[in-house]
């Protein structure tokens, strides 16, 4: 499955794998700058599956990490990607 969004949200729930995040465009918001983490959770809670990292627009991240109880996506910033995930 693949999604193109632009804010936090639950992607997957129950066990699946991560394939990547394409990175289409992103700026700062405000003094902070944006940020992509990924959560093996339904929501932003409990165990991090990729720790917050600062995304370059036009990039491919591979992030070839499988997930046990869901997959969740926290954005900051102004950020619209595209994330890749097999169920």
């Amino acid at each position: 499955k693949a999604l193109n969004l632009n804010g936090s949200g639950r992607l997957a729930a129950g066990e699946g794998f991560c394939a990547g995040i394409f990175v289409s465009t992103c700026s700062a918001a405000d003094q902070t700058g944006p940020s992509i983490k990924l959560w093996d959770s339904l929501t932003a809670a409990n165990l991090v599956l990729v720790e917050a990292f600062t995304p370059i627009a036009g990039t491919y991240y591979p992030l070839p990490f499988p997930f046990r109880t869901g997959l969740f996506i926290t954005i900051a910033g102004n950020v619209n990607c595209t994330v890749g995930w097999v169920i």
